[in-house]
């Protein structure tokens, strides 16, 4: 006759009882189904490199379609540019390069102050890391207010379009004595002046545009600068900065095409 289940089982609670490496070894498989990973791991991911490489690729997938909206505004600006030159021209002299140039070299202090915090996070320099994110958030904060001081220039101007825009800086260029002096415009035929209106339309829409990437990006970066001060991006995980590091370039990328296009070219 066989042995009973219960006898069986017995003599193999025993047989444990008696190895205790027998049983050890037989949890074994159990525990490493399960082995230990970093914290910023995400469950459906089996490396941290993989991780890495998946945030990359969606990174990169968000910015072609960032660069096809910008290059659809570039191509409306540029079409319009041709019918209607000397209206853009005329309007292009409204603009103060020096504010625009400002605007660039802060943009470009700011895309290296960005390099840096990228280099920080890799390298485990926490107090650094958070240095170089604070910059980059004043500056692109000092940005901002440079561009409010234009936007208001063009309110106190009557140059924003609608019901209360006004062609008398193009009609009668000597009303305006900065700008006359400076470029002695001629007045504009009244059907070329209303055509200023489609240049400051299109200035508005696309630096507008663009401010609202800077106000995401900056409460983006209050909210690393935070996590920074606790610790976080230099425990051998920079993918988050890095690929903020990609959007913030592009920012500054798209805001030298912006004041090449809208400031400096055919300005005379």
């Amino acid at each position: 006759m066989s042995d009973s289940p219960a006898t069986t089982h017995g003599a193999q609670e025993s047989a444990n009882a008696a190895d205790p490496a027998n049983s050890a070894n037989a949890a074994a498989p159990a525990d490493s189904a399960h082995p230990e990973h970093p914290p910023y791991l995400l469950h459906h991911f089996e490396s941290a490199g993989q991780q890495a490489d998946a945030a990359g690729f969606a990174m990169w997938l968000f910015l072609l379609t960032e660069v096809m909206f910008f290059s659809g505004l570039f191509t409306a600006y540029l079409i319009y540019r041709n019918w209607y030159y000397t209206a853009f021209v005329a309007g292009s002299h409204q603009l103060s390069v020096v504010l625009g140039a400002t605007n660039t070299v802060v943009l470009i202090i700011s895309s290296f102050t960005m390099a840096m915090a990228v280099w920080c996070s890799r390298t485990g320099r926490r107090r650094e890391l958070t240095l170089c994110l604070t910059l980059t958030f004043l500056l692109g904060l000092g940005f901002l207010g440079v561009k409010s001081v234009e936007y208001r220039e063009k309110f106190e101007n009557h140059h924003v379009p609608g019901r209360h825009y006004s062609l008398q800086s193009f009609l009668y260029p000597q009303s305006d004595p900065k700008i006359f002096a400076e470029y002695h415009d001629r007045p504009l035929p009244l059907d070329e002046a209303r055509h200023t209106e489609v240049y400051f339309s299109l200035y508005f829409l696309m630096t507008g545009m663009h401010a609202a990437h800077m106000v995401i990006g900056l409460g983006i970066l209050g909210f690393m600068i935070l996590r920074a001060r606790a610790g976080a991006y230099t425990a051998g995980h920079a993918t988050f900065v890095e690929n903020f590091g990609l959007y913030w370039h592009f920012i500054d990328i798209v805001w030298i095409y912006l004041f090449a296009l809208l400031y400096l070219i055919s300005r005379h």
